[in-house]
C-alpha cells in the first residue's frame, strides 16, 4: 500500500493559532468577498471553497454554514445539502481538471487532524496517476500548476452550468 505524505503541512498544523470568536469557516460564510476567499459555490446550507493550503491542485472544502463538530449535529436538510454540494464539486473538478481519482474525507476532532475542530468540513482532493514527486519531500514545497483565483473562476463556471 502506498501512502500520501504531506510533510510540508506539519508547520501549519503545529503553528500556534490565534483564538477567534468565530471559526474561519463562519467568517468566510458571512463574508461577501467570494472571489478573495476562493468560494466557488453557495447553497442554502453549505458553501464550497478552494483550500488555501492545498495538498494538490483543486483541493476543495465543502462546509456547512452552521458550525458543528461532527455529522451528528446536522439536520437532515443540512446533511443532504452538504452531500449534494460535495457531489456537484466533484463533478466540476472532473469537468475542469480531469483527475484520475479523488480522496474525499473529514478529520473530526483535533487528534484526527482537524484544523478547525468545531466546524466540520469535507475535503475533496483530486488525484492523478503519479501525482507525487520529489518537490514536497526534498524541497518542502508543493507545485500547484494553476493559480487559485484562476481555478476558482473555472470551477464557478462549471458549477453554474
Amino acid at each position: 500500500m502506498e501512502s500520501l505524505h504531506a510533510p510540508w503541512r506539519i508547520d501549519y498544523i503545529l503553528a500556534p493559532k490565534q483564538l477567534q470568536e468565530q471559526s474561519l469557516f463562519t467568517r468566510l460564510a458571512q463574508s461577501n468577498d467570494d472571489v478573495a476567499n476562493y468560494v466557488i459555490a453557495r447553497t442554502r446550507y453549505s458553501f464550497a471553497l478552494l483550500n488555501a493550503y492545498p495538498y494538490t491542485g483543486g483541493h476543495l472544502l465543502v462546509v456547512p454554514y452552521r458550525a458543528c463538530p461532527d455529522l451528528n449535529g446536522l439536520t437532515d436538510e443540512e446533511m443532504l445539502d452538504l452531500m449534494r454540494l460535495t457531489c456537484r464539486c466533484q463533478d466540476a473538478l472532473t469537468k475542469v481538471m480531469h483527475p484520475d481519482g479523488f480522496n474525499l474525507g473529514m478529520n473530526l476532532g483535533k487528534v484526527a487532524g482537524a484544523g478547525i475542530p468545531g466546524h466540520l468540513h469535507i475535503h475533496i482532493v483530486p488525484r492523478w496517476q503519479g501525482d507525487t514527486n520529489f518537490m514536497p519531500v526534498l524541497g518542502g514545497t508543493t507545485v500547484l500548476p494553476q493559480a487559485l483565483q484562476d481555478l476558482a473562476a473555472q470551477l464557478r463556471t462549471a458549477l453554474a452550468s
